[in-house]
């Protein structure tokens, strides 16, 4: 008699629903982590963007104190005028009577005029954006002083405010945001 072989038929033949859903589940959560990082891929840069345009705008001011020197070292300056940040994204023209010509201008004038341009400069190119001016109180020549500019990031870069860390002025906002600062010291 000749043994016949029998093959056994597997009682399963492929994925059962329930491994399928737990595969799902898993590729779920990583594809949720790809979308947060991508999230960040293309906030990040906007958020560098303001901090360069700040920087620029900050240099650029202070080399405007740095060309009008007698006034910045004078008590109560034009440019030490209060903060401009209010939180607000309303739009700031620029005042045409500041406006100075050569040779009628004095220090006066044309520090009225850099503080008009830099206000409507900076709310322009940065989201509400402010700037604050203080003269070093140590400093006996009154040449040297301290720079913040403001600004507030959009409400979809919330989670990635660095605001919290940046070093801010003291002072009270009237706006419940917290801004993005850039802290500039500077010697005219």
């Amino acid at each position: 008699m000749n043994p016949t072989v029998r093959h056994v038929q597997p009682t399963q033949k492929g994925a059962s629903l329930i491994e399928v859903l737990v595969a799902i589940l898993i590729l779920s959560f990583g594809m949720l982590s790809l979308g947060a990082m991508l999230g960040f891929a293309v906030q990040a840069p906007k958020m560098a963007a303001h901090r360069a345009t700040a920087t620029n705008l900050a240099s650029a001011y202070i080399e405007r104190m740095r060309a009008n020197k007698a006034e910045f070292a004078k008590s109560g300056s034009i440019y030490l005028k209060n903060s401009t940040f209010d939180g607000t994204i309303t739009k700031i023209t620029a005042d045409a009577k500041v406006a100075c010509s050569y040779p009628d201008c004095t220090s006066t004038a044309i520090a009225l005029a850099d503080f008009d341009e830099f206000k409507v400069a900076i709310r322009d190119e940065l989201p509400a954006g402010g700037l604050l001016v203080e003269q070093d109180d140590t400093d006996t020549t009154l040449t040297s002083g301290n720079l913040w500019i403001l600004w507030t990031e959009p409400q979809t870069f919330a989670s990635l405010n660095a605001g919290n860390s940046d070093n801010c002025p003291n002072m009270k906002l009237k706006t419940a945001a917290t801004p993005s600062c850039l802290y500039v010291r500077f010697k005219l």
